[in-house]
């Protein structure tokens, strides 16, 4: 089911010049929406912000039923999105949602399970590594990023699960990308991935190898997230779909990559 939500910031934290992590709350007091799934997202109406005509999508960082917060990790990329970054406590902003499918939590989870992100697309993994822990899953979190200052939210996955990092220049973890990292050659049961799509390509290639089940989280240019729009199409093995309402979530047999 889905709800238009007044919500208010109650926290806008600057995690460094392109990110940030925003913590809201129904606005008349009400409890958060039930079933809000790792994996779906939001549409946020952008106020006073003349160039922005659209809702802008948002991946779900965190739905935290214990203190009504919903937290979204926000990329400073455009005029709608920067007036999210530069938010002050206490605004108001319209939301939809729950929108799309998330990812599978395993109702008898066995192995561990791997979560792999990169940039902005480390933003639902939090609530789904959350998720697993609380299902007795094993998860453990990869996370990829140029350098040690663009890593975001590090002590946060770490309270659910070990972490590992690759970093570009090799300043934190292991040089590399994300797909080179020698963690993806151990005994994994499952991956869960989000990121750059060259990223989740590499990724979904070594799980197609290894004959590890494998789901992406894509990240198709969104306008209504309703399926009305037909501009985050993507070419499947059932054929064209829209990715947000048939997604994000896709399981890597699903897709058409070349893998």
């Amino acid at each position: 089911m889905k709800y238009q939500l007044d919500t208010t910031v109650k926290q806008c934290d600057r995690l460094n010049q392109a990110y940030a992590l925003l913590r809201f709350y129904p606005t008349d007091g009400s409890p958060l929406p039930v079933g809000i799934e790792p994996g779906q997202f939001v549409q946020v109406l952008i106020p006073d912000s003349p160039s922005t005509f659209l809702r802008r999508p948002i991946s779900v960082c965190m739905a935290d039923y214990q203190t009504q917060e919903l937290w979204l990790l926000v990329r400073d990329a455009g005029a709608g999105t920067h007036r999210l970054v530069e938010a002050k406590q206490g605004e108001v902003f319209n939301m939809i949602l729950p929108l799309g499918h998330g990812f599978t939590i395993p109702t008898e989870p066995d192995g561990r399970i791997l979560l792999v992100g990169g940039g902005v697309g480390v933003a639902p993994l939090l609530y789904l590594g959350q998720r697993l822990k609380a299902a007795n899953a094993q998860p453990e979190f990869l996370l990829a990023a140029k350098s040690q200052g663009d890593l975001l939210l590090v002590e946060e996955f770490e309270q659910h699960g070990p972490v590992h990092l690759a970093t570009d220049d090799g300043s934190a973890g292991e040089r590399g990308f994300a797909h080179q990292h020698s963690v993806l050659q151990s005994d994994i049961s499952r991956i869960a991935c989000c990121g750059p799509t060259p990223m989740m390509r590499a990724v979904a290639h070594i799980a197609h190898e290894r004959g590890i089940e494998c789901e992406v989280s894509l990240e198709n240019m969104m306008a209504c997230g309703i399926g009305a729009c037909l501009c985050c199409v993507e070419d499947t093995q059932r054929g064209n779909t829209c990715v947000c309402t048939e997604g994000p979530v896709f399981n890597i047999n699903q897709l058409k990559w070349q893998i």
